[in-house]
């Protein structure tokens, strides 16, 4: 495998920190990020190394759930849980998925434009 910016920031802990437990990693996406399009940002990560979604199987199904439980719960900390927010997680390069490690984005906060 080449270098994997998430699997780094991971085993080094180089950004700020919202959960972790033997699965998943979740961290705020910092505003200067350019990314960073709603006042509330963070990404859920396994901490297995995953390319994208169209390498889970069955056996993922935890880790799938894991993410998404997880992120409910810190959209409900951060207070855009009645309001509304976005998962989304992008796969390959016509979605703009610029790291190749499976990822989920949480974007709340505001008034989110409609996409597809």
């Amino acid at each position: 495998m080449d270098f994997c910016i998430f699997c780094e920031i991971i085993l080094k802990q180089r950004s700020p920190l919202l959960f972790e437990d033997d699965l998943v990693y979740a961290m705020d996406i910092p505003e200067r990020h350019p990314a960073h399009r709603a006042p509330i940002h963070f990404m859920v990560i396994p901490k297995r190394h995953i390319t994208s979604v169209l390498e889970l199987t069955s056996a993922d199904a935890e880790l799938a759930g894991r993410m998404f439980t997880v992120a409910a719960k810190l959209a409900k900390g951060k207070g855009v849980s009645d309001s509304g927010f976005r998962l989304v997680t992008n796969t390959g390069p016509d979605a703009n998925q610029t790291v190749f490690h499976l990822h989920l984005h949480c974007v709340g906060g505001k008034k989110l434009d409609k996409i597809g």
